[in-house]
């Protein structure tokens, strides 16, 4: 942390003294109990940290404790303070109250349900409405007033919203006007630092334009969050991105060159996804990551006779609705590998990342790459493709798990793979090879229909 928490400072859910954990997207501290619950719940609903033994990007931490500070917490609670609530029985938990079911249903009220935030009059076209929200947002941004844009985002505001007549997005003027914690908030909120507006520039470009070098280097990191992450969470380390490395491939230690066919086959299905496929992959497997150190280090800092229980276990990703349920199926899935088997498939998205951005660096810049490398964070705006569940799942099945490995977790640092580089092209090239890859795509899928006809 860049400053140790007062002593006023309490869980938001319930009130009670010397919070732990943090929610990055609701700007809320919370308890060790609350926490538990808002686990359960999945990052699509609450990202949580630990305050003190999870590393921090420092102005992700300054952010989230602006909006603590600056009475985030009002807006996931603004009915509640309104008097008439206490007389209709609606009442916040207190420290006092069990876990389950009195924190949990309250916490899923506030968060899951969003049953005390302020609503907006109905309007026949709900699209208006979150038009004009975006369009807000995209006018606040330019200030350093946090829980206003919080707001916008909560009543559903859109952080990646491109603004017709401005032609670009909010975080491309936060960036502009060097907000550095806001350009925070639009990334938790799904914001793509790759995103080009009307001119072809980037928020990373008008960052590095207005002399916001701090903001700049960050943006890049946000950029590559996803694979950073599936590195660190191997070896320790993460890529020198100022210096142009942005991957870290990491190798197993005694890693045997006769791999099983089982491993090939399942090798060779990842390289075959689409690339919107292999972005859902690599979303799921960063969603398992975060689960498992999450629970590493809630295992560390517990009263293990207290609340270390089947009732605070997070044993597999929680559904999440916006996802089909094969898609959700293959996630929970990702619980069962091993060590071993889980750093074999880490491995594999890393070096598959890296393979398609090198050959994506033949349509576009490296700060636009289209793939996994935008923020993991864009949760909020992810619509599942059922047509294409089926390959998914089936490097996501039962099968796969079967994948050797003969490293433990303990020996993967070793041989670190590193930089890459890519030459600019022109829009015309890009969409040139973009639209070569759909035509490609769809007559496959074409030919795989009359084959499956065929075979009937």
């Amino acid at each position: 942390m860049s400053k140790r928490l007062r002593s006023s400072e309490v869980c938001a859910d319930c009130s009670g003294p010397d919070p732990s954990w943090a929610s990055v997207n609701r700007g809320t501290f919370l308890c060790d109990e609350c926490c538990s619950v808002h686990r359960s719940l999945g990052r699509h609903i609450s990202q949580v940290r630990h305050l003190k033994h999870t590393p921090w990007p420092p102005t992700l931490l300054q952010m989230v404790e602006t909006l603590y500070n600056n009475g985030a917490n009002s807006i996931w609670e603004h009915s509640l303070l309104d008097p008439a609530s206490i007389m209709s029985g609606r009442r916040k938990a207190n420290p006092q109250d069990k876990v389950h079911p009195n924190k949990a249903e309250f916490i899923r009220a506030k968060y899951q349900m969003l049953a005390f935030v302020h609503r907006l009059p109905c309007r026949d076209d709900d699209s208006v409405t979150a038009k004009d929200l975006s369009k807000q947002l995209h006018s606040s941004v330019r200030t350093g007033n946090l829980e206003t844009c919080l707001r916008l985002l909560s009543l559903g505001a859109q952080a990646n919203f491109f603004h017709p007549e401005k032609g670009n997005t909010p975080l491309h003027v936060a960036s502009k006007a060097g907000q550095i914690l806001q350009a925070e908030l639009l990334a938790v909120y799904g914001a793509d630092p790759g995103t080009q507006d009307s001119s072809g520039k980037t928020p990373v470009d008008y960052a590095r334009q207005g002399g916001h070098h701090e903001l700049a280097e960050r943006l890049v990191e946000i950029q590559y969050e996803l694979t950073d992450r599936l590195a660190f969470y191997l070896c320790g380390r993460k890529p020198d991105h100022k210096n142009g490395q942005h991957f870290i491939i990491p190798q197993m230690a005694d890693s045997s060159l006769d791999l099983s066919e089982l491993a090939k086959a399942a090798k060779k299905k990842l390289q075959s996804l689409s690339n919107h496929l292999f972005e859902e992959l690599a979303m799921d497997v960063y969603d398992e990551v975060d689960r498992r150190e999450t629970d590493a280090v809630w295992l560390a800092t517990q009263n293990h006779s207290a609340l270390v229980t089947e009732t605070t276990v997070v044993p597999f990703l929680p559904v999440n609705p916006e996802y089909s349920s094969t898609r959700n199926q293959g996630r929970q899935k990702l619980a069962r590998f091993n060590a071993h088997e889980f750093a074999t498939l880490v491995i594999d998205i890393l070096s598959d990342a890296k393979r398609r951005q090198q050959g994506s660096s033949l349509s576009g810049s490296k700060d636009n790459v289209e793939l996994i490398l935008k923020t993991i964070n864009n949760q909020h705006s992810v619509e599942s493709q059922d047509n294409d569940q089926p390959d998914y799942d089936s490097v996501a099945s039962d099968e796969d798990t079967d994948l050797e490995t003969t490293a433990s977790k303990a020996n993967r640092q070793k041989s670190l793979d590193s930089d890459l580089s890519d030459g600019p092209v022109t829009v015309q090239e890009f969409m040139e090879v973009k639209n070569a890859l759909v035509a490609s795509e769809a007559k496959i899928q074409q030919l795989m229909k009359l084959l499956g006809k065929d075979a009937n």
